[in-house]
């Protein structure tokens, strides 16, 4: 079964970019499991989060981290390949890989991406997961020729630890791609609510049993925007400890979430102390 996860999900701002290094910080001695970058590289505001998380995993020590999630139209999957496999190793095992099919097309084919159909960008990615799996286990050469890619060349080097690979998924065929052949899903409350994710976890499940996997062994890691505080509930996720507590331990029982990431709102670094000292060590008490 999956590991129960706690992180935090941050956005690679270049006039904030010591706080996104605080915020990283406070995350790890907080004894969280993981941080999430955004991946948005025609944002010109944002720093390229691989050279972030690279800088990012030189300051700290156990922590994991990851893009959250690459954009695929802006990254050839060999050299992502080659890109993840360095982190990992300079990292000792602390990278893993969050890939999507792309936001904003127009954005991407505007800094050169190429221009894909919603189906061509789902068949992108299942491609894209085959190269990179083969990429970090070849002993020694790699040809591929597909639909979206046609490699030849001699990969490595093979990273620290197997690195997982979480999808953000939301579309029927991504979804079942996602069972199929992910390590994990990483939808975003503001995009999937949680009257919607049963439908799309079935989805997940049924494609993952369908392949001869157990369900049970993929991550689910949401996404999560709110405020922790000391007054009454206001919201979803606007409220005390014990609100959060509540609602993230129904969010694991009822829609099978296994890793929840805060998208902290201000006081930033209170916020993270907060979920990480108080929230997630009661509702790992309280899912057993």
């Amino acid at each position: 079964m999956a590991p129960l996860q706690f992180g935090v999900f941050l956005n690679p701002d270049a006039n904030r970019r010591d706080d996104v290094v605080a915020h990283t910080l406070a995350a790890e001695a907080a004894g969280l499991d993981l941080v999430g970058i955004q991946d948005h590289p025609y944002q010109r505001r944002f720093l390229d989060t691989w050279v972030l998380i690279g800088h990012l995993l030189s300051q700290t020590t156990r922590i994991r981290l990851f893009p959250s999630v690459t954009n695929l139209l802006l990254r050839q999957p060999a050299m992502m390949a080659k890109a993840a496999a360095s982190l990992d190793l300079l990292s000792d095992g602390r990278f893993e890989l969050g890939l999507g099919a792309g936001a904003s097309p127009d954005a991407a084919a505007g800094m050169g991406g190429p221009r894909r159909t919603r189906g061509e960008a789902v068949d992108a990615v299942e491609e894209a997961i085959g190269i990179l799996r083969r990429a970090w286990e070849a002993p020694n050469s790699l040809r591929h020729e597909g639909r979206v890619y046609r490699l030849d060349y001699k990969p490595g080097p093979a990273p620290a630890h197997p690195v997982r690979i979480w999808l953000g998924a939301y579309g029927p065929r991504m979804l079942e791609l996602t069972g199929r052949l992910s390590d994990g899903w990483i939808p975003s409350l503001w995009y999937l609510g949680p009257e919607d994710a049963p439908a799309a976890r079935r989805r997940v499940d049924e494609a993952a049993r369908a392949a001869g996997r157990d369900p049970s062994e993929l991550a689910r890691i949401y996404n999560l925007s709110g405020t922790i505080t000391d007054g009454p509930v206001q919201g979803l996720l606007d409220g005390p400890v014990e609100h959060w507590v509540d609602t993230l331990s129904r969010f694991n029982g009822e829609l099978g979430f296994n890793g929840f990431m805060l998208g902290p709102a201000a006081p930033e670094l209170e916020q993270i102390e907060r979920f990480g000292g108080e929230v997630a060590p009661a509702v790992r008490a309280a899912v057993g």
